[in-house]
């Protein structure tokens, strides 16, 4: 066994500090370099109920359906997802939320971009850009329309809420 001041005057660069860190000894095995170690401070901050790592950011989204229920109101759906990972489309589907009318179940694209939309109500700016297959098949329509299959939720970075009309295309 080497000793962690032995590595150190070897010139290795181990990125991290090692206060607090019991049993610092390295494994030398023919090439390879093995470190074992036990960290007290993140068993601490554990023991004390402190997280060590940072949560990814979320989009809320919450949909409305296209139109007003016998009550007079818009059926909601409401679903979270990881801002940047996921595709619109994607997230819908996961949540079980109708993404089409009647004609797109049976006629629908499979996400190549040319049949239904949505409409973005609010939290435009947690979204892409329109991309090129957008600004072709929406060319006539406004910025807020977009196509479930063209547009990212969030950009690994931002959180918040965007806020979804679903179905539109009875208002072509």
């Amino acid at each position: 066994m080497v000793e962690l001041k032995e590595m150190a005057s070897l010139g290795f660069n181990l990125g991290f500090s090692f206060s607090g860190v019991k049993n610092r000894q390295v494994s030398v095995n023919g090439r390879a370099r093995v470190i074992s170690c036990c960290s007290s401070s993140s068993s601490e901050a554990s023991q004390q109920g402190i997280s060590t790592t940072k949560p990814p950011p979320e989009i809320e989204l919450e949909f409305f359906g296209p139109k007003p229920g016998s009550d007079g109101t818009y059926p909601r759906d409401k679903a979270k997802a990881v801002s940047g990972e996921k595709l619109l489309r994607s997230i819908m589907q996961d949540s079980k939320i109708e993404l089409y009318a009647t004609y797109g179940k049976v006629m629908n694209c499979g996400g190549g971009g040319s049949c239904g939309t949505c409409i973005i109500l609010d939290g435009r700016e947690l979204l892409n850009e329109r991309t090129d297959t957008e600004n072709k098949y929406l060319k006539k329509k406004p910025e807020s329309w977009r196509l479930a299959c063209q547009t990212i939720v969030g950009n690994k970075e931002n959180s918040g809420k965007v806020v979804v009309q679903r179905i539109p295309q009875w208002k072509k």
